[in-house]
């Protein structure tokens, strides 16, 4: 198998000899640059756009191997903002905001609101938001991580959010997140981790242990079967021999060596680190795939992708100071945590986050001006684009779409539509939105779930109804959501940063020319 696995990998010596073959073009001539601990694809060549636009393509890759976590991709999208020159803000001090300036948060590391106040904004203008979650399904560390199973030593995990997890089986696994450690002066420290090689694996049972699984299918008890192993040996650091035995494997929380290992990450004691909470996350980098490099193959993509093309789409729309000169509405972005699981969490949608950032901003932008009700003017101007990955059509499971509304890969962004509410789209939302892509020539699709299954939903609905604001939802095409391994297309990439940006630029004057109620 081997010599003949070789023999059809080897291209013909004709196609070898022709630099200009279709072999050739399919094939990286460049490999992924390295800055530090940073794996950077924007240079490689098949990142890049072909048109004259340039793609946003190579930057998401960079951005998806950053953010291994929430707590990554919050940290990566601080720093992106930093460096284009956002001031960072905190919801403990006063705001001093002025028109012009762009601003941002972040609340448990895991949630980040930031905005660009148009200069020629006047109290009660509308904001333009465009709002994503940060999370993905994944495994997560119990509080008690340390299991002793049959001399080996495994992971105690739990599952978050509604992940396929027969495809964590049999990866190569590590450990990512964040961890409070104890400083010599008594204080504490919050602190990132990202263990990069790879370190746990949960293996599958052999076939000849299981002769059914093809037929009856792969059925594993999430509790038993799913706990990554770690090693093989509990190497005794503390002299008890009890303890070689296993029989302290109820009295530490976490394994010894695990902690050994986290502290080489971190660069301080073992004993120093009093509190984490850590995600299982593949080590496999984000990349482009496809028999022309068409694909994007990468975990998180749901909904890092969405959050991505938000951040970079409010960043490049107020660059430079004269594209917020002619602005009267403030444009926002805002990242949620925890939508996987619901959002009801201080740093999820279901919290007042986002209406309690539009009535700060208004108060600091009001100054001398007392007009009535100010804030409820705001809202009812504004306008929010919630981005969730959208479900595209899966070549051998046609069936699974309703017949005319079927969203493809590399076709354009995907408006949601549901009766009863799943999705916060309406008529006017969705028209509006289209309007965006009618005037800049950008495709869009339409997807409605069919009515014998059920539909899923996003932050969207608990935005709407929590603040009161007119809301659209939409999405990127993918396939393979919630696998541990996701695939979309990389032109949607760029048609959802054209679509946002353009949604930034040009939204306010689109919307004063429609009036419904009158």
């Amino acid at each position: 198998m081997a010599l003949l696995r070789l023999h059809l990998l080897r291209p013909p010596p004709a196609a070898l000899a022709a630099a200009s073959s279709p072999w050739r073009r399919a094939l990286p001539t460049t490999a992924p640059t390295t800055t530090g601990s940073r794996r950077l694809c924007s240079s490689h060549p098949a990142a890049l756009s072909s048109s004259s636009s340039p793609s946003i393509v190579g930057g998401l890759l960079d951005y998806l191997n950053e953010s291994w976590t929430q707590f990554h991709a919050t940290a990566e999208a601080k720093r992106q903002l930093l460096a284009a020159g956002f001031e960072l803000l905190s919801e403990n001090n006063d705001w001093d905001l002025q028109p012009g300036g762009r601003y941002f948060f972040t609340r448990n590391m895991s949630c980040l609101v930031a905005f660009a106040v148009g200069e020629k904004y006047r109290v009660g203008n509308g904001f333009n938001i465009i709002a994503a979650h940060t999370d993905s399904p994944c495994l997560k560390l119990k509080p008690r991580s340390a299991s002793f199973k049959s001399g080996h030593q495994m992971i105690n995990v739990q599952t978050y959010g509604g992940g396929l997890w027969h495809t964590w089986f049999d990866r190569d696994l590590t450990l990512a997140g964040r961890v409070i450690l104890k400083a010599a002066d008594g204080s504490f420290v919050h602190k990132l981790v990202k263990v990069s090689r790879p370190l746990i694996r949960v293996p599958t049972l052999a076939i000849h242990l299981d002769r059914t699984v093809n037929s009856d299918g792969f059925k594993p008890n999430l509790e038993n079967h799913l706990a990554p192993l770690l090693a093989t040996k509990y190497e005794d650091t503390t002299g008890n021999s009890d303890d070689k035995k296993g029989s302290s494997s109820t009295k530490i929380a976490h394994h010894p060596l695990l902690l050994q290992i986290l502290s080489e990450e971190i660069g301080c004691g073992t004993d120093e680190i009093i509190g984490m909470e850590l995600n299982v996350c593949d080590t496999q980098p984000s990349c482009l795939g496809g028999g022309n490099n068409e694909f994007i193959y990468s975990g998180r993509l749901d909904n890092l992708a969405s959050c991505y093309c938000a951040l970079r789409s409010l960043v490049d729309s107020s660059k430079m100071s004269e594209e917020l000169s002619n602005e009267k509405a403030i444009r926002m972005v805002a990242l949620f945590d925890n939508e996987e699981v619901g959002s009801d969490s201080m740093q999820g949608a279901g919290a007042p986050t986002m209406f309690h950032a539009m009535r700060r901003i208004v108060d600091s932008l009001m100054h001398q001006s007392m007009g009535e009700g100010a804030l409820e003017r705001a809202i009812t101007s504004s306008f929010l684009v919630s981005a969730d990955m959208a479900h595209a059509l899966h070549p051998n499971y046609p069936d699974k779409h309703e017949e005319y509304h079927r969203p493809e890969l590399q076709k354009g962004l995907v408006i949601k539509h549901n009766a009863n509410q799943r999705y916060a789209t309406s008529a006017v939302t969705a028209f509006l939105f289209k309007e965006i892509a009618r005037i800049h020539n950008l495709p869009v699709q339409e997807f409605v779930v069919r009515n014998d299954m059920g539909c899923g939903s996003t932050i969207g609905p608990i935005l709407a109804s929590g603040v009161g604001i007119r809301t659209v939802d939409c999405g990127i095409p993918q396939l393979s959501m919630h696998s541990v391994r996701e695939m979309c297309g990389k032109e949607d990439i760029d048609t959802t940063y054209k679509h946002f940006k353009a949604f930034f630029e040009t939204f306010s004057d689109i919307d004063r020319k429609l009036n419904v109620d009158f």
